[in-house]
């Protein structure tokens, strides 16, 4: 059983070794038993299951809209918010805007005319320069605000080799930055002259809005021999209609009220999504509830705490506790395969993947009692997490001085001596975007300082339940798989790099191959369900 990393292969041992010997071994073909599978259902159109029952190839596009579709809310309000605090925008075109917009409210102006204004005010400027600013507002403001189950249906539509497009009246400091990231090599947008990487001041060609963008994509469309009849467009906004009704799969999504008109009119499946944007007041009325309800149950903890007169009898008591208000409050189920790994070696280090503020409450969940963690210093003045967080003796790391970082981790490595699992995430922060960020050496060197063995937790879909940066937590089903551990007995100084580098890919293979990647790269058979 090996895994195998950066040309070299090294053996995981111990408890996985063990896992894979007692798995038994199916049935040949020739002995089971003929059994008839019932007809497949109709995947409900809209869904991920669609794209994965229809047909693949590039003559099939995947037409996305940017604003109000691929993310929430509108980027143009974030590039103009940014512009005023940077001092961009002077008196003479605030007005302008402002006499834009009192005119398009009556019917007097349009996209096109909101185009010209913009390219006129941005005569002059550099084009490599707007497209910097572009890349760190979007980094910085927008990022998050993209929609986890359009990424899903775009990763789908990856998936069946289909042409993914981004088609968007946005600019393409707007568009072409959220293209990178996304992984979309086709962009279609509004664009503007340039002579000699300086903005001219004047549009180029017409502007990608309504029977604008109709025309691009259908242009694309000859250009690069694509069927629209087969394929998909995601929008929001009445101006798309007639793109809508050039493809053959319209998706209205989180449609505005005269596209959900339309699409009621045409029959066109609508799907919406609530895992981004403001959060509903419900939403925010069920986690300041449960933030409440850590009173009453921290106090029946300390008083069980103080008749064992033991801290981590109290901490066992409301750690899982309050872990299940939280969940049952917000609303977030966890789907888990491989549950018996949290519990088969402890103590241990188990390991996730970081993409949010709570999936280290998920973790949290899943553990229940005895262990502690590891978390950056800033963490330690939070009004909740650190008083519990000191309460459990978690080591809340200076990550920008190593000494203070190694001082404090030894403290940890005495807990784990005496049974106490260690929780930490070996990304080091949250990660963002479709990949995982390098692994760091900490959590490793902890388990080899500790003896204990490493148990991979992977978490997927955490991010549909908040964004990087979110307070609230929101409705939401968390998949979660938990490998078997990995004992660390036989790992040295001189092979850790390589080590590590075995354990990350288990995670991407799990992610991948959704839920038996990272065991069939351990030679262990797959679950049965």
């Amino acid at each position: 059983m090996l895994a195998r990393t950066r040309g070299r292969t090294l053996g995981l041992t111990s408890a996985v070794q063990q896992k894979a010997a007692e798995t038994p071994t199916p049935e040949a073909p020739s002995k089971r038993k003929a059994r008839s599978e019932p007809p497949r259902a109709l995947a409900r159109p809209g869904s991920i299951e669609e794209i994965e029952q229809g047909p693949s190839g590039k003559a099939i596009a995947a037409i996305f809209d940017y604003d109000g579709t691929m993310i929430a809310g509108y980027s143009a309000l974030d590039v103009a918010q940014a512009r005023l605090m940077r001092g961009q925008i002077n008196a003479q075109e605030f007005m302008g805007l402002a006499s834009l917009a009192a005119r398009g409210a009556l019917g007097l102006a349009g996209f096109k005319e909101l185009i010209a204004f913009t390219a006129a005010n941005w005569k002059g400027r550099n084009e490599h320069d707007l497209m910097k600013e572009g890349e760190r507002l979007f980094k910085s403001r927008i990022a998050d605000r993209v929609y986890p189950e359009m990424k899903r249906r775009l990763e789908a539509h990856r998936a069946k080799g289909h042409t993914l497009i981004l088609a968007s009246s946005a600019t393409p400091f707007q568009v072409e930055p959220a293209a990178r990231f996304l992984g979309i090599d086709n962009v279609l947008c509004t664009r503007f002259q340039v002579f000699d990487g300086v903005m001219t001041g004047k549009p180029e060609g017409a502007p990608l809005w309504g029977e604008g963008k109709a025309n691009a994509v259908k242009a694309f469309a000859r250009q690069h021999r694509i069927d629209l009849k087969r394929s998909y467009f995601y929008a929001d906004g009445k101006e798309e209609v007639p793109l809508m009704s050039a493809v053959g799969n319209p998706r209205p999504t989180n449609p505005q009220p005269e596209l959900e008109t339309a699409a009621r009119v045409n029959k066109w499946p609508v799907q919406r999504f609530t895992s981004r944007g403001r959060p509903s007041l419900e939403t925010i009325g069920r986690s300041l509830a449960a933030i409440a309800a850590i009173g009453p149950i921290a106090s029946l903890a300390t008083a069980a705490g103080i008749l064992n007169n033991d801290v981590r009898t109290a901490m066992n008591i409301l750690g899982p506790n309050w872990a299940d208000v939280l969940h049952a409050f917000a609303g977030v189920k966890l789907n888990v395969t491989g549950e018996e790994n949290l519990w088969a070696h402890r103590p241990a280090v188990f390991i996730f993947n970081h993409k949010n503020n709570f999936d280290a409450l998920i973790v949290s969940k899943l553990l229940r009692v005895d262990y502690t963690g590891v978390a950056k210093k800033e963490l330690e003045m939070h009004p909740i997490m650190g008083p519990v967080g000191r309460l459990m003796k978690v080591a809340f790391i200076d990550r920008s001085d190593t000494k203070k970082a190694v001082e404090s981790m030894k403290s940890i490595i005495g807990l784990a001596r005496e049974g106490i699992s260690i929780v930490i995430a070996p990304e080091g922060t949250r990660a963002q975007g479709r990949d995982l960020l390098p692994f760091k050496k900490g959590a490793f060197r902890m388990a080899m300082a500790a003896g204990i063995p490493i148990v991979p937790i992977i978490l997927r879909n955490a991010e549909d339940i908040g964004a990087r940066d979110a307070f609230f937590m929101r409705p939401g089903t968390v998949d979660v798989t938990v490998l078997p551990a990995i004992s660390t007995h036989d790992w040295t100084r001189e092979d850790l790099e390589d080590r590590i580098e075995v354990v990350r890919d288990l995670y991407t293979a799990t992610l991948n191959d959704w839920p038996n990647g990272g065991l069939k790269l351990l030679g262990i058979k797959k679950r049965r369900r």
